[in-house]
């Protein structure tokens, strides 16, 4: 490995400049895409809107899929830029349906950019990603995929489903840093975004790292982050290393399992299996009951359950299996702990059993 300086003004190493486009390569790897891989210095979140901000014109037309406040704040940035934008928004926290998508396309031809969230951490649920491209691609029309929080979880193929923007974040399923994101641009996508009035010279201007990524990626533009560079290559190492099919046949066995150790509590399940995020399992509480206790016990125990998040989601408590949390251990202290804290809400919870489901599912 290449030795590093110390920059003697804020005590840590500078990161290799000639390890930038490496980075790049590795998570091109990971997303399955020989698109360009951009990196922003950012939160996931910072990178998005970035995404609105260069593509966001007047005359755009863009059909905006709404299941989480994410995707409600995508199609704001995206208005703020003078685009028109069409808002599909599924029932409150459930996953849309790719038929509601047709629909809208159908009558909106004009469209030429759909943006989608694909697994929402804040429900639980995941979006049927690969219709919703068909559609799209069906209609070349580009499509613009938060990929944040499904990355790692589930599988994601860029280049064989034809995404030509996607945004990733490594703080989720691959376990990395929070402070740095990384997207891939097709040129479909680089068509739409180097228009005549392109926005440029901003940490939201993705011609900016165009620029970046065609001279080589030998230097970010701006002062560099090493510790998160550092940390995204640490947790890029993690998983190169336990391979990402075995991380995403461990999300996918931490999701399993939990169901099974949930259903086995008489707990009422968000969405089917097949509608559900691999990296959370969301329950709808039983008519009267608080999230806020069920939390607040699971908490004394050491284990940590979050309440839902957006509209209508009150009453639903998220249930979290994500990185390093996918493993059994893990999900057997999720299950016990939600059992323990129902019983003390005074409802029955069979924990033996729903223990016993969690290991017969790992031990399959």
């Amino acid at each position: 490995m290449t030795e590093v300086a110390w920059n003697p003004l804020y005590g840590v190493p500078v990161y290799p400049a000639e390890r930038y486009a490496s980075l790049a390569h590795r998570i091109g790897r990971l997303l399955r895409t020989d698109n360009d891989v951009l990196l922003v210095q950012a939160e996931a979140v910072v990178a998005l809107e970035a995404v609105a901000t260069s593509l966001a014109r007047p005359g755009l037309s863009a059909l905006n899929v709404v299941t989480s406040p994410y995707g409600s704040w995508f199609g704001q940035w995206l208005r703020r830029g003078g685009a028109n934008v069409i808002d599909i928004v599924a029932q409150p926290g459930r996953p849309i349906e790719a038929v509601a998508v047709a629909v809208a396309l159908d009558a909106n031809p004009n469209v030429r950019a759909l943006a989608l969230v694909h697994a929402e951490s804040a429900s639980g649920i995941l979006n049927p990603l690969p219709e919703i491209i068909a559609l799209a691609k069906a209609r070349g029309i580009v499509t613009i995929v938060d990929a944040v929080a499904s990355v790692g979880g589930h599988p994601l193929e860029v280049d064989a489903l034809g995404i030509d923007i996607a945004v990733i974040g490594p703080q989720k399923a691959l376990g990395g840093p929070a402070g740095v994101s990384a997207l891939s641009v097709g040129q479909n996508a680089w068509e739409l975004i180097l228009h005549d009035d392109a926005p440029h010279n901003s940490i939201l201007a993705l011609a900016d790292l165009k620029t970046w990524a065609d001279a080589g990626r030998d230097a970010l533009p701006g002062t560099p982050a090493p510790l998160e560079l550092f940390a995204l290559e640490a947790a890029l190492d993690r998983v190169e290393a336990e391979g990402l099919g075995q991380v995403l046949a461990r999300h996918e066995k931490a999701a399993f399992a939990s169901r099974a150790g949930l259903t086995a509590l008489g707990a009422n399940l968000w969405v089917p299996a097949e509608q559900g995020s691999n990296l959370v399992t969301t329950v709808s509480l039983p008519s009267g009951m608080e999230a806020t206790p069920i939390i607040g016990f699971a908490a004394r125990l050491g284990v940590e359950f979050t309440p839902g998040v957006g509209t209508g989601s009150s009453h639903l408590v998220r249930i979290n299996h994500t990185g390093a949390r996918a493993t059994f251990q893990a999900v057997l202290a999720n299950i016990v702990a939600y059992g323990a804290a129902l019983r003390q809400a005074g409802l029955p919870a069979d924990i033996g059993t729903a223990s016993e489901a969690v290991a017969n599912a790992y031990s399959d």
